[in-house]
């Protein structure tokens, strides 16, 4: 059997040519972060069109892994200083997380009629791979789990750095990206080009949450440490990182009907709005209390995907390593206390109506 025939060229095809285009309408018009915000939008709307488009995982995963190396970069020396302001920061997320899946959680249960399962892992801010494996294994609406985070991310990817540039002021930096090809010696992507692969087979061997992108980023922040290089990716492969991310989120709702997709748009809205709101709510309280900047902090705590916060940060040239270290450290705690937390739920559950019986 072919190894490649489960692989369609054509869709993949489809959704870089549709993501080129939106990335460049969106370029021309300088728009923020334009390859991957105008590869999302059209890519989304070819995908509702009925377009047959697909970015297969194992390039988004290569892309993300050069996100990640890029990520690495921003992990200087000095930055060890500015580090041990960020403790109080980081140990916030937990309350974060669980104050806003609990309200989340509460929103789809009375708006949206979510069942219980389904509406814990839709209400849990980020991860959406690890959301959709654990709930769909424990019972939820995989689709439904699916379709909520992907709107989410969709949401908050529009939202975020057009509010940035137009009510806060902030110029975008470009593509996020540094010197062109032309430009870095072959020898330093050689030793970037290792630090994807092994911090991806590293990241993977120890089973690290969003592998293709901490492995990477670790090793990456370690040769920039000591000095190996100082070196980041080529520009032009940085946009075709944005560009696949941008039109992986629109594929994302290929084949979906649009009656489904504006119904997980309209409702995930709604819970973006609370989370949004309650992120810009401890940015602002953990400003007066750390003096971090209030810009970070809201793009640390933003509900989005790990990769395009990051990215976000890189464009507008807010501290990417205080972002995504703030969104690594986010997703490694939703992967290992939300599945303990829903068990304790539901067992709790179990023992009030167990005992609501023994009273009948």
């Amino acid at each position: 059997m072919n190894r490649l025939a489960w692989f369609d060229f054509g869709a993949l095809a489809r959704a870089l040519a549709l993501g080129a285009a939106g990335g460049a309408v969106f370029a021309w018009l300088e728009a923020p972060l334009a390859w991957m915000i105008g590869a999302m939008c059209v890519t989304t709307a070819g995908a509702l069109a009925g377009i047959d488009v697909n970015i297969p995982q194992p390039l988004r995963q290569l892309m993300i892994a050069v996100l990640g190396v890029m990520l690495g970069a921003a992990f200087r020396p000095e930055i060890v200083e500015q580090a041990a302001q960020w403790g109080v920061s980081l140990s916030m997320l937990v309350v974060y997380v669980f104050t806003v899946a609990a309200l989340v959680r509460l929103y789809f249960r009375s708006v949206a009629g979510y069942d219980r399962t389904t509406a814990y892992f839709a209400a849990i801010p980020g991860g959406l791979n690890e959301m959709l494996t654990i709930g769909e294994a424990m019972g939820g609406d995989d689709r439904t789990i699916a379709l909520t985070h992907a709107s989410r991310i969709l949401l908050v990817v529009l939202i975020v750095p057009f509010w940035f540039r137009f009510a806060a002021g902030y110029e975008s930096a470009g593509s996020a990206a540094g010197a062109t090809l032309a430009d870095v010696a072959a020898i330093d992507i050689a030793v970037l080009t290792l630090c994807g692969v092994a911090g991806f087979a590293g990241a993977r061997l120890v089973r690290l949450p969003a592998a293709a992108l901490t492995g990477p980023m670790v090793a990456s922040a370690a040769i920039h440490f000591a000095g190996v290089t100082q070196s980041t990716p080529p520009a032009e492969l940085i946009v075709v990182a944005q560009l696949v991310v941008g039109a992986g989120i629109g594929c994302r709702f290929a084949g979906v009907p649009v009656r489904h997709v504006l119904r997980a748009v309209l409702i995930a809205a709604g819970a973006t709005a609370i989370m949004l709101t309650i992120g810009v709510a401890f940015s602002l309280a953990l400003n007066a209390v750390t003096d971090l900047p209030v810009t970070a902090l809201t793009l640390a705590y933003a509900p989005g995907g790990l990769a395009e916060m990051s990215l976000i940060a890189l464009a507008l040239g807010i501290d990417p390593a205080f972002v995504s270290t703030h969104h690594v450290v986010r997703i490694f705690l939703i992967v290992i206390l939300a599945p303990l937390a829903y068990r304790v739920i539901t067992a709790r559950s179990r023992d009030r109506r167990r005992d609501d019986r023994r009273e009948l």
